[in-house]
């Protein structure tokens, strides 16, 4: 049972995505698309690059939760940069160096999220499993967390909303394009440092 409690810390939710990973409707911490209609007026992130498609070398990762950012190395070199929300101050997310321990490109939070009626309606969004009961007549719909990159315990990181501050449940949000990105070059046992 434990195992299930650590699938998630941090909730958002995409639009896209495989059958039946098109669920959450989680409105604050919602992760989107930049190019869909739907999210005009949302933060636009302009301050991430990424340049580490065939460069050779072993990755890292460093999270400065001061810079609110995350730096991709391929065998000491530089390769990205992404913008981030990092844990808010009640969910912090923890410092120290740790490996990538798990992949999941369409992972979904086993604490957060909505509850939705039979019809998909929500009845209550962004909410603690945990803490929050579950209405008579609903059931459970887990936030997405694409491109999910466990490094510690139930905390990884994964494409999500940023507002430009630390706003998470501990997890590292990324743009979907940096997410993306940093998924498809680490491999289980990539060193991740997370600094203040």
């Amino acid at each position: 049972m434990a195992s299930v409690l650590l699938l998630a810390n941090c909730a958002d939710v995409y639009y896209y995505g495989p059958a039946g990973a098109n669920s959450g409707r989680t409105v604050y911490l919602e992760g989107y698309d930049p190019g869909d209609s739907r999210y005009a007026g949302q933060p636009t992130d302009t301050n991430s690059w990424w340049r580490g498609d065939g460069v050779p070398g072993a990755p890292h990762v460093v999270i400065s939760l001061s810079k609110q950012q995350a730096f991709f190395y391929k065998g000491g070199q530089l390769v990205g940069v992404s913008s981030l929300s990092t844990g808010d101050v009640d969910h912090p997310t923890p410092t120290g160096k740790f490996t990538i321990s798990q992949k999941n490109q369409w992972h979904q939070s086993s604490q957060y999220g909505d509850y939705v009626d039979y019809n998909g309606n929500v009845v209550a969004s962004n909410i603690d499993r945990n803490a929050d009961p579950q209405p008579p007549g609903t059931t459970y719909d887990g936030a997405n967390m694409h491109y999910f990159m466990r490094f510690t315990r139930g905390i990884g990181m994964h494409a999500g909303y940023l507002p430009g501050y630390p706003a998470s449940h501990g997890c590292v949000r990324m743009p979907v394009d940096m997410a993306q990105a940093f998924f498809r070059n680490v491999s289980v046992g990539t060193p991740v440092e997370v600094r203040y």
